[in-house]
């Protein structure tokens, strides 16, 4: 294993500074920090180009600034923005948090989507419910971004901030909401006409009745889960969670899972007085996600069964989802307070920008601010990632159902849940594993265009923006940067199936 680790790190090295060495005569071809001033009709132009020569040392040859830049590269000092006067350094540390705070959240909804929608997407094969997910997967991967962000400015922000000062009831849209989202629950889930009309009226009726609450009971105005709804939210996830994991008939499981539910309850009412009375931060939050887990392993642990790991994990997958409601119920009872200061002005969907200046508060409100920001361009990634996932899994789902071993297990009596989890969906993970981290390396590297359309200021525009400028530095840095995070992401796709598929040994 630390061969082959040592071995590709060595490579990856190497490719790293030929690479270096092209790009940098690349881009001492194509840049000319000159132009400007070659164009000017200032007096003292020869004056200005000689200064700036010197200050760029462009009367050496191209390898010596090359080498020159290298030892500092080597030593930590990225250079400087000449244009600015900034350093490189200082540009880099904002610029990456920013787009990894724009792209993780995305990178993270597209994954879990497209895989559940491709499984059950392969496993209705041939179906109405397929048929539309196609349709909609190849409709949303042939949108190109920049409309997409476009669009989700101009009818979703500006309309739901419109809507939010003067809310009224479109029962149309409540029904039209409430028939689509039956009908996918029926096509998703449902096997049989009878069986399909059950799930539909039922997912019909809770769509219509959970909307009808939420317009006319003033939710929107003042939204929180509160105590029912985290104690729905619990027991909804350790029924789900037992099902797919286990199945409903281990009842240790099942008690397991429950079990967390109603101490993640107990755990909420108490944690309301904690926020009160302590400074919340991201290390708190952390700390606290930490406990949770702890807490559900001792009780997946402590009710054990015929095999105590499956126990354990649906209790830290039920721990999870609570931990995370109980951030999102806490985020939002900020929400009135937010919505009436003065810098948001009773519009709270930003299309610009990663925060609003001035608008000052605690670490919930800022909290909330970072959401509102990150809602339109997360929306826009999820949409375009969400179509290649479901597609990938889909197709790879439906090559793994008709291999040898799969038929070998069902003719020994598994059942069709153990079959799909514990056997198809594993190897058809494989897939996935090559391209999510590779993408989300691409994501962090900047997603350019829709960084540029919302005024982020991330990797991606620092990098357009620099090489519109002649500014070598900043260039050179992130070309540096995102090719070695790619190298590292095909080394993670390595360790990725040899996790999935045990067949693979990484250090072959």
């Amino acid at each position: 294993m630390l061969r082959f680790i040592a071995r590709r790190l060595a490579i990856a090295l190497g490719l790293l500074l030929v690479l270096s060495v092209v790009i940098y005569a690349l881009l001492d071809i194509a840049m000319d920090p000159l132009e400007d001033l070659r164009t000017s009709p200032a007096l003292n132009r020869d004056e200005l180009i000689a200064i700036r020569v010197a200050q760029l040392n462009l009367d050496l040859p191209w390898y010596q600034r090359y080498w020159m830049w290298l030892t500092n590269f080597v030593r930590g000092d990225f250079g400087m923005a000449w244009r600015t006067g900034q350093s490189v350094n200082d540009m880099l540390g904002g610029a990456a948090l920013t787009s990894i705070q724009l792209v993780f959240a995305a990178t993270v909804i597209a994954l879990i989507l497209g895989v559940v929608v491709g499984l059950l997407s392969a496993l209705r094969q041939y179906t109405t419910f397929d048929y539309a997910i196609t349709f909609v997967s190849f409709v949303l991967y042939a949108l190109p971004i920049f409309w997409v962000a476009v669009l989700l400015k101009q009818y979703l922000a500006i309309g739901v901030n419109d809507y939010l000062n003067n809310p009224t009831m479109n029962w149309v849209a409540v029904i039209a909401v409430s028939v689509i989202a039956a009908l996918f629950w029926a096509g998703a889930i449902g096997v049989g006409i009878r069986r399909q009309a059950l799930i539909f009226g039922c997912a019909f009726v809770i769509t219509f009745g959970s909307l009808v609450y939420i317009l006319l009971s003033g939710w929107l105005l003042n939204p929180q889960i509160g105590l029912v709804g985290m104690a729905i939210i619990g027991l909804a996830a350790a029924y789900a969670v037992t099902v797919i994991f286990s199945g409903i008939n281990n009842k240790r499981a099942l008690y397991s899972a429950l079990t967390t539910a109603v101490v993640g309850v107990g755990i909420y009412v108490g944690l309301q007085w904690l926020f009160v009375y302590v400074p919340m931060n991201e290390v708190w939050l952390f700390g606290l996600l930490l406990v949770a887990i702890a807490v559900a392993l001792v009780i997946g642990w402590a009710w054990g069964g015929p095999d105590r790991a499956v126990s354990m994990r649906g209790a830290v997958v039920v721990a999870v989802i609570m931990s995370v409601a109980v951030y999102v119920d806490r985020v939002l009872q900020g929400w009135p307070l937010y919505m009436n200061a003065s810098a948001i002005n009773r519009r709270p969907i930003a299309t610009i920008g990663a925060e609003t200046p001035g608008l000052g508060g605690d670490f919930w409100i800022s909290q909330l601010d970072k959401w509102t920001h990150l809602l339109l361009p997360t929306i826009a990634l999820v949409m375009i990632s969400f179509a290649g996932y479901t597609r990938y899994q889909r197709g790879s789902m439906l090559e793994v159902m008709n291999q040898d071993y799969i038929r070998t297990a069902r003719a020994k009596g598994l059942s069709e849940r153990l079959v799909i989890v514990r056997h198809a969906l594993r190897n058809a993970l494989l897939p996935l594993a090559s391209i999510v981290p590779v993408d989300f390396i691409t994501m962090i590297g900047g997603a350019v265009i829709t960084e540029t359309i919302f005024n982020w200021a991330g990797m991606g525009r620092m990098f357009v923006t620099s090489l519109a400028g002649s500014e070598i530095d900043p260039v050179m840095v992130y070309i540096m940067i995102t090719g070695a995070l790619a190298m590292i992401a095909n080394l993670v796709a390595d360790f990725l199936y040899g996790i999935l598929d045990p067949r693979i040994r990484v250090n072959a």
